[in-house]
């Protein structure tokens, strides 16, 4: 037998064997969704828009993570902050902000370019949906819940601090007697004091 035909006969029969082989092996079977899986730690997730200790946002409406997206996915606009009207410590604060699910890629580089750290991700996995208008998260649902010490946007800053104060950690929580403002933003205006344009 030449060494042509024996090659051309051991190539199938070689791979038979690897599926011989795998077909004694013990499946893997996951119970999705009834058992979830555990995710890594520095899992890629949905996104979530971080806050001070205090309440306000850390979102400054820079826009480098909408600049930094590959898919085109972010969609951010900024807005002045006024000492009536106060979303964030800094001037500006993030009036719109959306993610497209549909295009997000779940690649991070958007949590790289914030630099305020006001944009990182969760384990969060599940995101599917019907239809794709839900897909497109807009800043009230990306945006953390408040936790103890906190009061909800918009409120003064804490009373004797600047905007770097809240950057070196040094407000831990709100101010006793902080409150919330009443907002007068178009979003949050209520239906009866809008003025047509």
């Amino acid at each position: 037998m030449s060494e042509e035909s024996r090659s051309s006969f051991q190539n199938p029969v070689a791979g038979f064997g690897v599926t011989f082989k795998a077909m004694f092996k013990k499946r893997l079977t996951e119970q999705y969704p009834e058992q979830q899986k555990v995710t890594a730690p520095r899992f890629h997730g949905r996104h979530q828009l971080n806050r001070h200790p205090d309440g306000l946002e850390k979102c400054v409406g820079c826009e480098l993570c909408a600049w930094a997206c590959p898919a085109d996915a972010i969609y951010v606009e900024g807005a002045d902050n006024t000492e009536e009207e106060r979303y964030s410590p800094g001037e500006r604060y993030g009036r719109v902000y959306q993610i497209n699910y549909a295009r997000c890629i779940l690649c991070g580089l958007c949590i790289e370019a914030c630099p305020t750290r006001a944009l990182t991700m969760t384990n969060e996995f599940e995101l599917a949906d019907s239809s794709r208008e839900n897909l497109i998260y807009t800043k009230e649902q990306l945006l953390a819940g408040l936790e103890d010490g906190m009061v909800d946007t918009p409120h003064a800053i804490h009373p004797g601090t600047d905007e770097q104060d809240y950057y070196r950690g040094l407000v831990t929580e709100a101010a006793p007697g902080t409150v919330r403002q009443r907002a007068v933003s178009a979003e949050e205006r209520p239906k009866d004091e809008e003025v047509d344009a």
